[in-house]
């Protein structure tokens, strides 16, 4: 598991606009990394709807914003066009970076256990280093703290 101050391993998943991303392309910028349950559902659609609507001012930080589930890329492509996300959406199907940072938790869901990614976004600095974690995230207000979190530093 990822600690907080440490440096986050090498990983690549598939991206959205048909490429590869891996996470060491991104060195000399800061990167928030969101992971949410599913494409299209209410949740995961305000959430990334607020980070579309604020990715000016997480851009004029140096800062790149990247979503994460276990949806296909053809879903996220799907989703990225309808909510016209500025940002690309990477795919983990095999939970290989879900794993990484811990988000595959056990979760209620109309009375039944399921598996699932727990709602958590994470900000990895300019040199690759964890430094800041939210898990369980309530999504009213929550783009606003990383917002200001990332200007922070």
């Amino acid at each position: 598991m990822l600690a907080l101050k440490h440096l986050v391993p090498d990983f690549s998943l598939s991206s959205t606009g048909s490429h590869e991303f891996h996470l060491s392309s991104v060195t000399g910028k800061k990167l928030v990394i969101y992971f949410y349950p599913k494409d299209n559902t209410p949740g995961c659609t305000t959430e990334g709807q607020d980070f579309r609507d604020n990715y000016e001012e997480f851009s004029k930080q140096n800062c790149i914003i990247l979503g994460v589930s276990r949806d296909s890329i053809k879903s996220h492509e799907n989703f990225k066009e309808k909510m016209q996300f500025p940002f690309d959406l990477l795919s983990d199907t095999d939970e290989t970076v879900c794993k990484l940072f811990d988000v595959i938790k056990m979760k209620n869901m109309y009375g039944k256990q399921v598996r699932g990614i727990e709602r958590s976004t994470f900000v990895i600095d300019t040199e690759g280093v964890l430094q800041k974690e939210w898990r369980k995230v309530k999504v009213p207000g929550h783009v606003q703290e990383v917002l200001d979190f990332v200007k922070s530093f």
